[in-house]
């Protein structure tokens, strides 16, 4: 800081090379506001070109993590130097690691909008995100994310996903969702054939897509923690509905609430962030929880 008796010409070299400075220094993230006291760990970022400037106020709900689902897309990079294909508009990473927010960052590595195609090209992007993961960003990144989901209907997940995962830094995650209704038990069984023990796991609650209630996401949780432990384990809670004809809406406060409180104990990160979770949402969901302190 500048002190009040430097002279002018002084003051003025001093804020000359601190800009010149910043050139080439990344300053840490400030994350000046406190995150308030909430039942949410963090929230999901799925960057693409309509929340490449995500804006929002998820650390009323508790939120300081941050899980950006990924940091190259379909070959298009949304950070410099990355990617074949540019965004049209690249995200003020600078700004965004010093949201409160933000604090805690587990950055996924490269991913395909598409998760057939995902799939069928694991290995590729094994090794693209691999190369990736050196990437200095102006966040607080304290883990990675593979962007290439399983479930038990991929049949070939036990064979390559172990060979993808050995190439990539830790400590790292993957998410894991069950649409066919399996059961918590079964779906901990099939991953403890082939998951290797130091990879963490984001389970999707299938809520939000209407595969199960917010009781048996809980149930599922509560198997997958049996088998892995807790610290192995977050939630991922889906903020959105589907609509008829397709696509999807952000859900009501009123269906949202009764999947954290039933998941309330685990690590909850809400699905997405800058898609579905607004301002008037969460201070509606913020309300609620204030209520019954």
């Amino acid at each position: 800081m500048i002190r009040r008796f430097l002279m002018v010409l002084p003051a003025i070299v001093l804020l000359v090379a601190a800009g010149l400075l910043g050139r080439f220094l990344v300053l840490p993230p400030d994350n000046s506001e406190v995150p308030a006291e909430g039942p949410v760990t963090g929230i999901v970022w799925q960057v693409d070109d309509a929340t490449a400037r995500p804006e929002g106020n998820w650390q009323r709900l508790g939120a300081d993590h941050l899980l950006i689902q990924w940091i190259v897309v379909d070959d298009i990079g949304f950070a410099r130097g990355l990617g074949k294909k540019r965004p049209t508009r690249l995200p003020d990473w600078q700004r965004i690691g010093a949201e409160p927010w933000a604090r805690h960052v587990t950055l996924g590595l490269a991913g395909d909008f598409a998760e057939k195609k995902a799939r069928a090209d694991v290995l590729q992007l094994a090794r693209a995100s691999a190369a990736i993961a050196g990437k200095q960003l102006p966040l607080d990144i304290e883990g990675y994310y593979f962007p290439v989901e399983v479930d038990p209907t991929w049949q070939e997940a036990a064979k390559v996903m172990p060979e993808a995962l050995s190439l990539l830094p830790r400590p790292l995650w993957i998410s894991v969702y069950d649409n066919s209704d399996m059961g918590g038990a079964a779906l901990a069984d099939w991953l403890s054939t082939w998951l290797p023990e130091d990879v963490g796991i984001f389970f999707q609650d299938g809520v939000g897509v209407d595969a199960r209630s917010a009781q048996t996401a809980r149930d599922y949780a509560d198997a997958l923690a049996a088998r892995f432990g807790k610290d192995r384990l977050r939630v991922i809670t889906e903020a959105f509905r589907p609509l008829k004809g397709g696509g999807f809406r952000a859900a009501t406060a009123a269906e949202i609430e009764p999947q954290i409180r039933a998941l309330r104990g685990y690590d909850i990160y809400l699905f997405d962030g800058p898609h579905y979770l607004n301002d008037a949402l969460v201070k509606a969901l913020s309300r609620s929880f204030a209520e019954e302190e």
